[in-house]
């Protein structure tokens, strides 16, 4: 429960007021352990994790039962009172181990404010501290009543160790990884508004229309039995187009996992535009969450999907994964030339043994197969993974999905039937 919701009068708030005005009033080492929580769950809380009044009485209880003689059993206690989602695990391990004093990281944060000279392809491998963390620290830093009045004259210089830009400017082309808390509401905002574009294609059956090109001869013979045969007007039809089926097929292991929350939220943006959308999450088991994504509020429909996955950033089986699906759902869900997307890195965990079969059946069974994925962002990839090298010759398109622009990209994509593969064939030559 968040700190708003909580009325003024509440068991819990009194609690917290009674425990918070011990603390000013206290100096020993309890005391500043538990002062150190309280600024701990507000750093939590602004990086975006609902901490309120009831979970920081919580903390003091859990720490205060385990006690402070383990380093590894005091973060799994306030890792069991403050963390109640996969997706907030990352930003709670970080922020413990900045906030507690991990030598490590502080260094890596240290880096950040010197100058230094970076190779580009070693600095897009290296782990980058969440912004939205980073932004929450530096908050819960400032002072408001250390602030000392300047000489007006003096030139106002401020130092930005977070190198935050303009959302507004930069929000399409910027990574979601690389998101604050307040561009992460307001790209999710823009994911919301979200509509794909109706693509039509022709189906089996006819409708009767009077600007078809073809002779209705059921309907022409019933309109000359009403007339007595002695004219024959001519009825025609024409072929019904509908919009095909949409099926995803998302991964979610721990490669993926920084990319997943948002893929989520798109994904339950186009359920809920249109129907005939299935959407599958896989990691090392294929789980079916068409069903959840449905629901109109995005995070009871999120909160769902969480509980009814089981494995979340784990390993990745992409050809045990597509054989689960081509032999149990690809007959229910690829019926009228059904639209596939496979959002994947291609990292597979099993070197992509029976992959290529796989695929090649999941492309003969679908209209088209677009394969999304995050690491084409760089420009210097290279589809070097076993996976990889057996999905990208038999998909029809191969986009990345790591910011809005990509997903605008997409959308654009799916209005028209043909499609430019000169990026696989340019990587296919490459590889040879």
């Amino acid at each position: 429960m968040s700190k708003k919701s909580m009325p003024e009068g509440s068991p819990q708030v009194i609690a917290a007021k009674k425990t918070l005005e011990s603390i000013d009033n206290n100096t020993d080492a309890s005391g500043k352990i538990a002062a150190n929580i309280m600024h701990f769950a507000r750093v939590l809380r602004a990086a975006g994790l609902p901490v309120g009044p009831g979970k920081v009485l919580d903390g003091f209880k859990a720490v205060e039962a385990i006690g402070l003689g383990n380093r590894e059993d005091f973060y799994w206690s306030l890792h069991a009172v403050f963390v109640n989602r996969r997706d907030q695990r990352q930003v709670f391990d970080q922020a413990f181990h900045i906030f507690w004093r991990n030598p490590k990281i502080l260094e890596r944060m240290n880096a950040l404010i010197l100058p230094s000279f970076v190779d580009n392809e070693q600095q897009n491998d290296t782990e980058e501290i969440n912004r939205r963390l980073a932004e929450a620290l530096k908050k819960d830093k400032q002072d408001p009543s250390q602030d000392s009045p300047q000489d007006e004259s003096e030139p106002d210089l401020t130092i930005d160790a977070v190198m935050t830009w303009s959302a507004r400017e930069l929000l399409q082309e910027m990574d979601f990884e690389k998101m604050s808390s307040e561009e992460l509401s307001l790209a999710k905002r823009a994911i919301k508004k979200f509509k794909l574009p109706i693509m039509e294609v022709p189906t089996r059956r006819f409708k009767r229309d009077s600007t078809g090109n073809r002779i209705d001869m059921r309907a022409t013979l019933r309109s000359s039995l009403r007339s007595g045969g002695s004219t024959i007007s001519l009825n025609y039809r024409k072929r019904l187009r509908r919009h095909p089926p949409l099926v995803v097929l998302c991964d979610i292991s721990g490669s993926m996992s920084r990319y997943s929350r948002m893929i989520l939220h798109f994904m339950h943006a186009i359920t809920n535009d249109r129907d005939r959308v299935h959407t599958f999450l896989f990691g090392t088991r294929l789980t079916n969450v068409t069903r959840y994504l449905r629901y109109k509020d995005v995070d009871d429909a999120l909160d769902r999907v969480t509980d009814a996955v089981d494995d979340w950033s784990g390993g990745t089986r992409i050809g045990n994964s597509l054989r689960e699906f081509n032999i149990k759902w690809s007959r229910r869900s690829l019926s009228q030339g059904a639209v596939v997307l496979l959002i994947t890195d291609g990292l597979d965990r099993d070197a992509a043994e029976g992959l290529e079969d796989e695929v090649i059946r999941l492309h003969k069974s679908c209209r088209r197969l677009i394969w999304l994925n995050p690491l084409l962002r760089y420009d210097r990839y290279e589809p070097k993974s076993l996976g990889a090298r057996a999905l990208l010759p038999n998909v029809d398109d191969f986009r990345s999905v790591h910011n809005l622009e990509s997903l605008d990209q997409l959308t654009e994509a799916l209005r028209y039937e043909s499609v430019d593969n000169s990026n696989i064939r340019r990587l296919l030559e490459a590889t040879e």
